[in-house]
């Protein structure tokens, strides 16, 4: 592999929900509130995989962050006052803005997943679902970092630091 090659992916469906804009939205799932509920339209040629989906609690959404700002390599995140280097953290100002959510999957309606605990905006592509495990997806004592519990404030949601032209 090289510096210059390249890969192409094409969205499996949409995300609808109440948040239009970087600014007021969850920074996480875990930090979202009772109104972070929306759905996740799954395009018609993907609509079969959603098979067997509804037996999770909570999934896995990995999302193209379509209105993300430049790449940054040294930024501020929610919730900080410190610069961090970039893959220190979950910013989406990324080379390649791909946002991973764990999100609480309420119920399937055909093609559409309800999904609760939502941090993405609405219209936000989607690239892939994968149920959520806790016998594969946890590790209790694993190190997290700079990233303390008192570092967490839940009553912050997003500012819109992250936005184009930022």
């Amino acid at each position: 592999m090289n510096d210059t090659q390249r890969f192409e992916v094409a969205p499996i469906g949409v995300v609808h929900g109440p948040f239009l804009a970087q600014a007021g939205t969850p920074p996480q799932p875990a930090l979202a509130g009772e109104d972070a509920v929306g759905t996740i339209e799954i395009l018609p040629g993907y609509a079969d995989g959603l098979d067997d989906l509804d037996g999770f609690e909570r999934i896995w959404v990995l999302s193209w962050l379509d209105r993300s700002g430049p790449v940054r390599l040294h930024v501020v995140p929610y919730h900080e006052t410190a610069e961090r280097g970039l893959f220190a953290t979950r910013a989406p100002s990324r080379p390649n803005p791909i946002g991973l959510s764990a999100l609480r999957l309420l119920r399937r309606e055909g093609p559409l997943l309800r999904v609760a605990d939502l941090d993405l905006l609405d219209g936000t592509p989607v690239l892939d679902i994968k149920p959520y495990s806790p016998r594969f997806d946890v590790f209790p004592d694993a190190r997290s970092g700079w990233i303390t519990p008192e570092r967490i404030r839940p009553e912050r949601p997003a500012d819109g630091r992250f936005g184009p032209g930022r």
